[in-house]
């Protein structure tokens, strides 16, 4: 492990928008390593639906990167002032690409700047909600979905009869202004990927990745993404640039990547399913299995697979489902899937021997279930006392969002070992992956939330009587969950970001009663 004491590397972090997961989280990992990551003030970054301070944002970056050994830079902020305004601009593919020129300038002013971007593929959520979308989406969302999603499959010829009929009637009922608004939008977005795409090819990126907001494996995405899978090649931008299933990670990911080259590393991730099937289960909101996805997400943060344990330099506990993934909030009633065609205790107990016996780090990536983490899997890794031992774990909203957290988690500790930030940012995952996300959300909002007048999308305020109802359920959580595990995690702030019940924004303080870092050295991680 390498010291972080010394001047630290200053580096540039533009964030997706002002959420904790995209404005915290990589700074939260960085603050134990040998970076300092710089941000904009978080004033400028917009409020959900409000673009973040375009004009401002793009000045910062271009004078921020001038003696900057890094950046890491949102093109969806860059371009639309955040991931929501993304969705509602009403520019031209001029106006949205324009401002991609930024970058070409940053690059001719500090050529050696290591200059990573990331640039989402739009999602089209299968739901009817305005709560994220254009307003009209509220009505007739599942429509477009669909519209999509039966169109892909008739132009491949795999529709079925049911389907075929189901498509003409959208086709007759969605209004046509709806559909061309929504349509030109799309068409806008994916020229803006298309353009970011000659950054990477000609060099003025290092790297860049798309990542894919909500996927399915049929739809409008699905089609964008064969589009600039297309340009990919015809650029040869292969090895510049990833695709894979993903948002509110892509920061840490980058994040993961700038450590590992900065230090000459290439680790070597091997990943232990609780699972047979693990690896060929599909996760909610994604298009394609879970273990390509996760190898793809390896290769962004800038490390490979490992076939086996004693190739690996890191062991990643992929907590899988048995066949099909369930959400968090149903986990109280699991069926056959999670009971019989895996076993959680088993990899806890391979996660022991890991740590203990092949002296190597090891992580948890909890993605048996979309939107929370898997509670009893908590409580097998306390009894065992494992959780001051891990060097990650990450169960929140998408399997990709957990999988680029704890692999950055990870590798940022691989290489600078258990200080207070990784023991802070731990207990940040327990409390929201565990405590909020899958204990205490949906009883809340469907509860004592509902009984005072507000509801999920709408409660009073980021630090209201919400906010405070959460603290104290959180509290009380994790003071039963983990009793005797080691390892306490106490409270600070608590704020609901976009006043609303689906995310929560903490700061916590973790203590370990005996941290146990694992030594690299002698390691082929260790350059």
């Amino acid at each position: 492990m390498h010291p972080t004491s010394g001047p630290k590397a200053k580096v540039v972090y533009l964030p997706l928008d002002e959420r904790p997961c995209n404005y915290d989280f990589p700074w939260l990992l960085s603050r134990g390593s040998d970076l300092e990551l710089v941000r904009p003030p978080l004033e400028w970054m917009g409020d959900k639906k409000k673009p973040g301070r375009i004009s401002e944002l793009g000045d910062w970056l271009e004078r921020e990167a001038a003696d900057a050994e890094a950046a890491i830079v949102s093109i969806d902020t860059l371009l639309y002032g955040g991931i929501v305004p993304s969705r509602l601009h009403r520019l031209g593919e001029h106006e949205a690409a324009a401002p991609l020129e930024r970058l070409r300038r940053i690059r001719r002013s500090n050529p050696s700047l290591k200059l990573y971007a990331f640039h989402l593929l739009m999602r089209c959520p299968r739901y009817s909600s305005s709560d994220e979308e254009p307003d009209y989406y509220g009505e007739w969302g599942r429509e477009l979905f669909l519209l999509g999603y039966y169109g892909h499959r008739e132009r491949l010829g795999e529709a079925s009869a049911e389907e075929l009929a189901e498509l003409e009637a959208i086709r007759a009922r969605l209004p046509g202004d709806i559909r061309d608004d929504y349509l030109q939008r799309r068409a806008v977005n994916a020229a803006a990927n298309r353009a970011s795409l000659e950054l990477a090819a000609d060099g003025t990126l290092d790297f860049l990745a798309l990542p894919q907001d909500d996927a399915a494996p049929y739809g409008w995405t699905a089609l964008d993404q064969q589009a600039v899978r297309e340009r990919i090649r015809e650029l040869g931008a292969e090895l510049r640039t990833l695709m894979y299933p993903g948002a509110d990670e892509a920061g840490c990911t980058l994040l993961a990547r700038l450590v590992n080259a900065r230090h000459g590393a290439v680790p070597l991730v091997y990943p232990r399913y609780s699972s047979t099937r693990g690896p060929f289960v599909t996760p909610l909101y994604e298009d394609r299995l879970l273990g390509e996805s996760l190898k793809l997400h390896i290769l962004a943060a800038g490390g490979l697979l490992a076939e086996s344990a004693s190739d690996g330099d890191l062991v990643l506990l992929v907590n899988s489902p048995g066949d099909r993934m369930g959400e968090a909030n149903g986990q109280l009633n699991p069926d056959a899937g999670y009971d019989v065609q895996r076993s959680i205790a088993e990899l806890v107990e391979y996660g022991s021997y890991a740590v203990g016996r092949l002296r190597k780090p090891v992580a948890v990536a909890d993605v048996a279930y979309a939107n929370g983490g898997d509670l009893q899997l908590l409580r097998l890794l306390g009894r065992k006392g494992m959780l001051p031992r891990l060097a990650g774990i990450a169960g929140w909203n998408t399997s990709a969002n957990s999988i680029g957290t704890v692999l950055a988690q990870l590798m940022v500790y691989a290489r600078f070992g258990c200080t207070g930030s990784h023991a802070d940012f731990l207990g940040l995952r327990i409390a929201e992956d565990y405590g909020y996300c899958s204990g205490i959300r949906r009883r809340l909002a469907d509860g004592p939330i509902k009984e005072l007048g507000m509801d999920y999308f709408a409660v009073d305020g980021q630090r209201g009587r919400a906010a405070a109802m959460v603290r104290e359920e959180l509290e009380r959580f994790l003071e039963r969950e983990l009793a005797g595990s080691g390892l306490s995690v106490k409270v600070g702030d608590c704020r609901m970001p976009w006043s609303r019940m689906f995310e929560v924004g903490l700061s916590v303080h973790a203590e370990m009663a005996a941290p146990s870092a694992i030594s690299m050295e002698g390691s082929r991680y260790v350059q």
